[in-house]
């Protein structure tokens, strides 16, 4: 299949050198490279060349041509962050925090993680696949070129790996990238309330010899909170995890300064995600590492809580990503169009540093900056065609319309 866009209004987000970009570094994150008046021809999947109009090379011979005039293409959108497998909403806790409650007292009234368990224990595997593939074609739809899945709402061995083997068939059929990570350490559950070393022997002694044994996760979490899982109990897991190669990424600071941060970076996490709760100690402790923070503004929005420090970071010289974050509880959404909007109006992020933060460094937190995250030669031609819209700005701006014509991946 050979694919020709002419005409684009902006091609956004170019790489033209021979040297490809990892992520892009805080004040950096202001800048977006762009071509106006652009071309873009793409062969077999993979992004062959691109550039102005002027040099569009008349012998160039595509199966589709697309007239993009007034149009702008960008990268999709790489969410790093989700809990896209799952069982059944939790509308009623919605209803609940309404009336007052917090997030935190719902889960001691065995809500939240632990509500998503006990349904997910109840539902076959067959079914969540089902569920989970058709919200996986709503976010592509939305513009969503790559994902990462956590486990977490089994918290015990077979609800695990049931997660887990979704995960992996979703991989197997879905059309973009697919990243698991292994997540039992979401919460305790309750047979192990007062038994908490009994329920991490449990994760490392027997769900981590077969989610490894069986190929299921590239990645090792934790939820590093006061009331979860503490920074010992969170190192030793990470220590297990990459004894059978499963690199680290942590749910870090949602509720608390947990000290989540400090030890994602000790043991070298791609990421640490959340960051609700920061101060300069955390920012220090990123400066220098390879860990990438990860904002996960949606939740904040859903739960009604105070938002990251998204200008500190970048004003650290941080590379931030953005991730939607999508689950039952805290976050129902997978749209990283509205993630785009709020990442602007609340975290006071310009359009650029927004879109940066979407799709180069959201590759990086999954490792697939060499694939996806830019328009460069040889990537994937995984791309989003807006309607006609004025200018980039536009984007975040009109949060509340639909301005993808269509999503090529």
């Amino acid at each position: 299949m050979r694919l020709l866009i002419r005409n684009i209004k902006t091609l956004a987000q170019v790489e033209t050198g021979a040297e490809r970009k990892s992520r892009v570094y805080g004040q950096d994150m202001g800048t977006l490279p762009c071509l106006d008046d652009a071309w873009l021809y793409a062969e077999q999947g993979m992004i062959h060349s691109f550039g102005t109009m002027d040099t569009l090379p008349a012998e160039l011979q595509a199966d589709e041509t697309i007239d993009a005039s007034g149009r702008m293409v960008l990268p999709t959108w790489c969410d790093s962050h989700t809990h896209l497998v799952f069982a059944a909403p939790r509308e009623q806790e919605f209803m609940d925090r309404i009336k007052g409650l917090s997030y935190e007292e719902i889960a001691r009234r065995g809500g939240g993680i632990l509500n998503s368990a006990r349904r997910l224990n109840e539902t076959s595997e067959e079914q969540l696949f089902e569920q989970a593939l058709q919200r996986l074609e709503a976010v592509i739809a939305q513009g969503t070129g790559a994902i990462e899945i956590k486990s977490g709402y089994g918290l015990c061995t077979e609800g695990e790996l049931k997660m887990l083997r979704v995960i992996r068939r979703l991989k197997e059929v879905a059309p973009i990238p697919v990243k698991a990570s292994f997540l039992a350490a979401h919460a305790f559950p309750p047979e192990y309330k007062e038994n908490h070393k009994g329920y991490i022997d449990l994760i490392i002694d027997e769900m981590l010899p077969r989610v490894a044994g069986e190929g299921l996760a590239d990645y090792m979490d934790a939820f590093c909170e006061k009331g979860f899982f503490s920074v010992e109990e969170t190192a030793r897991l990470l220590e297990a995890g990459l004894k059978y190669g499963l690199k680290p990424k942590i749910h870090a600071n949602q509720l608390h300064r947990s000290g989540g941060v400090q030890v994602g970076v000790q043991y070298n996490a791609i990421s640490v995600d959340h960051l609700e709760s920061m101060g300069e100690e955390e920012i220090d402790a990123l400066k220098g590492s390879n860990t990438i923070p990860t904002l996960l503004p949606g939740a904040a929005f859903f739960l009604a809580m105070h938002y990251q420090p998204a200008r500190a970071l970048i004003d650290a010289g941080l590379p931030v990503a953005l991730a939607s974050d999508y689950n039952p509880g805290s976050c129902p959404s997978g749209n990283m169009n509205l993630l785009l909007s709020l990442a602007c109006t609340q975290l006071k992020m310009t359009p650029e540093e927004a879109i940066h933060a979407q799709t180069i460094n959201g590759a990086a937190a999954m490792e697939l900056e060499q694939q996806l995250g830019t328009i460069a030669r040889g990537k994937k031609a995984s791309l989003i065609l807006t309607r006609p819209v004025p200018s980039l700005a536009y984007l975040p701006y009109s949060f509340g319309e639909n301005w993808i014509e269509r999503v090529i991946v």
